[in-house]
């Protein structure tokens, strides 16, 4: 018995293959969902239109035929352009022919959309600003110390008239990143758009993430601007005390003249309280937590 174990199984995978060999050589459907494209523009032209991702195509053939369209995961349905600018209205039947993956046995029962309209207009260029598009989630104590910074900032950008003319930056792919608490450095690839092609298609970027902490600034002085030449102010008091927020490597190397505190005399002479808030100008990448007191009481002084 164990000698004709062998030749049973041989048996069993010859007859699934001829089995398998005669159902596929019947005829099936199968609806599958294929990327569109569209080429043979003009010379100078492209289009800006936003197309469905994808159509829906349900086709009638051969079982082997069927696998091999499945299976293929390079299938496009293309579509030309034609020589015309302009508004254009498709038919997707009447592109067929043009897609040579649908072999001459195959049968395409129906295209869901089944029509189309882009615009075929001239292509211009125009340099953008580049933007990282991040979803950024810390470490506790962790945050953000300055600005993400992208090299290049910027970036030509070929694409259609119509909608380069809207635009002033082009996004990244989407990136995220999570429990954050060191500065990182990562290649991020610029967002993909119709009809448009990029001098540079990724950019590095610079990720400052730093432990936040918090520090005190006290004794600033504040001053007094575009006092006229027969005034004076005296304020009471003349300095305040501040706190602020950011990154440990960046608020360690902060001085107390890095800080500037003033009011305007115009702001002093519409006051109707007694007492004026003082304006602050803290350096980059720092956050104004307090500040002591909140507001300056006043002595306008006139010369005669």
């Amino acid at each position: 018995m164990k000698k004709n174990i062998p030749i049973i199984i041989v048996s069993l995978i010859f007859s699934f293959i001829l089995w398998g060999s005669i159902s596929l050589s019947k005829e099936y459907f199968v609806t599958i969902d294929v990327p569109v494209k569209i080429i043979n523009f003009p010379d100078g032209y492209t289009t800006g239109t936003k197309l469905p991702e994808k159509i829906t195509m349900k086709i009638k053939g051969n079982g082997w035929k069927l696998i091999g369209v499945n299976l293929s995961s390079e299938s496009q349905y293309l579509i030309s352009a034609g020589w015309e600018s302009g508004k254009r209205y498709v038919n997707l039947y009447n592109f067929l022919t043009e897609n040579q993956w649908l072999s001459s046995d195959m049968e395409v029962m129906d295209i869901s959309p089944d029509t189309l309209s882009f615009s075929v207009e001239k292509i211009t260029e125009k340099k953008l600003r580049i933007e990282p598009n991040l979803d950024l989630t810390f470490k506790a104590g962790y945050g953000l110390a300055s600005k993400v910074e992208v090299y290049p900032e910027s970036t030509n950008v070929l694409g259609p008239v119509s909608v380069l003319n809207y635009l002033n930056s082009i996004p990244t792919e989407k990136a995220e990143f999570t429990e954050l608490n060191n500065k990182i450095i990562e290649i991020l690839n610029l967002k993909e758009k119709q009809g448009m092609t990029y001098e540079v298609n990724s950019v590095t970027a610079t990720i400052d993430v730093q432990k936040i902490v918090d520090k005190n600034f006290d004794n600033l002085s504040v001053e007094i601007h575009d006092i006229p030449s027969d005034r004076d102010v005296v304020l009471l008091p003349n300095r305040i005390n501040i706190g602020v927020r950011g990154g440990i490597n960046i608020l360690g190397k902060l001085t107390p003249d890095q800080f500037k505190a003033y009011v305007y005399y115009s702001d002093v002479v519409l006051d109707t309280l007694g007492s004026i808030e003082p304006r602050i100008i803290i350096p980059e990448n720092t956050t104004l937590l307090y500040m002591k007191p909140e507001r300056l009481r006043y002595i306008i002084k006139k010369f005669k």
